[in-house]
């Protein structure tokens, strides 16, 4: 047996970056072989087994047939006469598709290290048009890798899946894997617009390809179109470093300026909660989790109150916070208000712009929050309070507390 490390770590210390996780083929073995050295079997498709010590993952070199439409749709051969080359062959890309031995001599057989250097996404063989993953994966890798271009043989290939009908084969759970690891992306605009040149973004995300060409009021969006509104707020997103429920609901904020009838653009009266509509279906569509598709809803029902809010007085607030639940879950609204500032400088000149909504109704929520709830329900008991009457008392108790709440407690972001 001989093993080689594959994949993602060689392509990152090529490009001199650190921490990737390492995956390694073994030529010339076989299941028992490993077991007898304490290897532990863990693979269910295919034979991959973890390191007694390391635990990383070891697979056994394999070739794939395909045998139906989407992912699982394939025949797997893993046997000890299968070469590193065949190996390599059904990776997705070539820049993917480089081994190294033990020693640190590397073998590159389709050019992988040529397209690092060029900074090309490019297939490895026809073959990559049997797993529809590939498209998904293509996309991420833009995003990830944002000064990448993607080979027109492989853009055209790509158009051709689609057009075949691959996509719409997909599972969720592969989807929704891609899609998040896209956005947390260096760049994740460029994911979108990879997918939506080879036509598969209007096959898994109709809702977020619609917003190209839809027009918007100048005055607020200088940029007009709505996809490329989406784009900037992505890109907001990434350069504030968000984390993943942020940066999605950034892609699901604006969804219902797509279903806006023509008769009333580039006003979107009401956009909000088709927004919120179209979110919800979007997320159990590809089994979004959970935390993503409540921030998500949130967003998209909400931002617009968000953003107009500094001219909201302290009962206007409070309702606002009652209905974003965020006395009971800050930290969610907090959450939320980055995905508005990401919004509001998601437009063409306002990049650095200062959203003071954001800390302005994160200081009425603590203050808000500073109200001890039991003791001023316990004592509206003893007043002789009951029902909606000890709410009121705690509304009061709350503008109370959010009155005194000055600009210069607010610290501008």
């Amino acid at each position: 047996m001989k093993t080689y490390l594959v994949g993602g770590a060689v392509r990152d210390a090529l490009m001199g970056v650190t921490g990737s996780d390492r995956d390694w083929v073994v030529v010339g073995g076989t299941p028992e072989a490993l077991v007898a050295q304490g290897y532990q079997p863990v693979g269910r498709d295919f034979p991959v087994f973890l390191h007694p010590d390391t635990h990383e993952e070891y697979a056994l070199a394999r070739t794939e047939r395909k045998t139906a439409r989407g992912y699982h749709g394939f025949a797997i051969h893993a046997a000890p006469d299968v070469t590193l080359e065949e190996d390599l062959a059904r990776r997705d890309l070539t820049i993917n598709a480089i081994a190294q031995d033990e020693h640190g001599h590397r073998t590159d057989p389709f050019g992988g290290e040529r397209d690092l250097a060029a900074k090309v996404l490019r297939h490895v063989t026809d073959a990559f048009r049997e797993d529809p993953v590939r498209i998904l994966r293509v996309a991420r890798f833009a995003a990830r890798f944002a000064d990448f271009t993607v080979a027109p043989e492989t853009m055209a290939l790509m158009r051709e899946m689609v057009v075949e009908g691959e996509v719409d084969a997909l599972v969720s759970e592969r989807v929704w894997q891609e899609l998040s690891r896209g956005l947390m992306g260096a760049q994740p605009s460029r994911m979108l617009q990879v997918l939506r040149e080879c036509g598969a973004l209007q096959r898994l995300l109709p809702e977020v390809d619609q917003l190209y060409g839809v027009p918007q009021r100048a005055e607020y969006h200088p940029e007009i179109d709505t996809g490329i509104h989406l784009e900037m707020v992505l890109e907001q997103s990434a350069r504030l470093h968000m984390p993943l429920e942020v940066r999605f609901a950034c892609l699901c904020h604006d969804l219902g300026k797509g279903t806006t009838p023509a008769d009333v653009l580039p006003r979107h009266i009401g956009h909000e909660q088709r927004s919120e509509k179209l979110t919800r279906a979007l997320c159990e569509r590809w089994r979004v989790p959970v935390a993503c598709k409540e921030l998500a809803e949130l967003v998209a029902r909400e931002h617009g109150n968000i953003h107009q809010s500094g001219g909201f007085g302290a009962e206007a607030v409070l309702r606002l916070l009652v209905r974003c639940d965020a006395l009971r879950r800050p930290e969610r609204f907090l959450l939320a208000l980055q995905a508005c500032a990401c919004d509001a400088r998601g437009r063409l000149g306002q990049e650095d712009a200062v959203y003071t909504q954001g800390p302005r109704l994160a200081a009425l929520l603590e203050a808000a929050q500073s109200v001890d709830s039991a003791a001023v329900s316990a004592q509206a008991l003893q007043d002789g309070l009951k029902g909606p009457a000890i709410g009121a008392r705690l509304d009061a108790a709350r503008l109370a507390a959010m009155s005194h709440v000055n600009r210069s407690q607010i610290r501008e972001s």
